[in-house]
């Protein structure tokens, strides 16, 4: 029978890289606590050895997520004290790493509306921004709406993965963004955004 003493040879570590596995190949809805006890071969209850519950799990799993992609030390660097640039590297960076994992997007964005995590993907944000000079409050609150606008983007752009690869849309279904390329959509949305700070900035 699995208990404590089966589940101690899963570090914590191995259980969140399972369901990691576990959400790439089945996605968020389908990532229990059953389905993930199963594939470690231990019983659920077992599972709260390591995450007090499932919310706490998704949550490691959001820090993980965000943390696989950070912003390039290279592209941080030469964007320097520009930080409209390091705003759009930092941006960019995020957007990489949601779209690393299936659903990846509804996995920060629920960790986040829970207040739940690490927050590191609005910290980075908001550092970002802060270069600028705007004053706390001003540069969390921009961080908020870039992060919202990532999140919201990623999320269209993974649903519409989904329902491409099981055949949902008809060919040739409308798409908002038209034909036009998801990077350049992305980059332009993050690019009224950052302008828009910087006209605030010279006010």
């Amino acid at each position: 029978m699995s208990g404590p003493e089966t589940v101690r040879r899963h570090r914590r570590d191995d259980v969140a890289l399972v369901a990691l596995r576990i959400l790439d190949d089945h996605g968020l809805a389908d990532l229990t606590m059953r389905r993930l006890a199963a594939s470690l071969d231990v019983q659920p209850s077992a599972l709260y050895w390591h995450f007090e519950n499932k919310q706490t799990l998704i949550a490691e799993l959001a820090d993980r997520i965000v943390d696989a992609h950070p912003a390039p030390d290279d592209a941080v660097s030469e964007a320097g004290s520009d930080w409209r640039e390091r705003t759009r590297v930092e941006a960019e960076a995020l957007r990489d790493a949601l779209l690393a994992y299936r659903d990846g997007a509804e996995v920060v964005s629920s960790t986040y509306a829970l207040g739940l995590g690490s927050g590191r993907a609005l910290t980075r944000l908001t550092d970002a921004v802060s270069v600028a000079g705007f004053d706390e409050a001003t540069s969390r609150r921009a961080g908020t709406v870039l992060l919202h606008f990532i999140l919201g983007h990623v999320s269209h752009e993974q649903q519409r993965m989904q329902y491409d690869s099981v055949g949902v849309l008809a060919d040739g279904a409308a798409d908002p963004l038209g034909q036009e390329d998801q990077a350049q959509a992305f980059a332009f949305g993050v690019g009224l955004l950052v302008d828009g700070l910087a006209a605030l900035s010279v006010r």
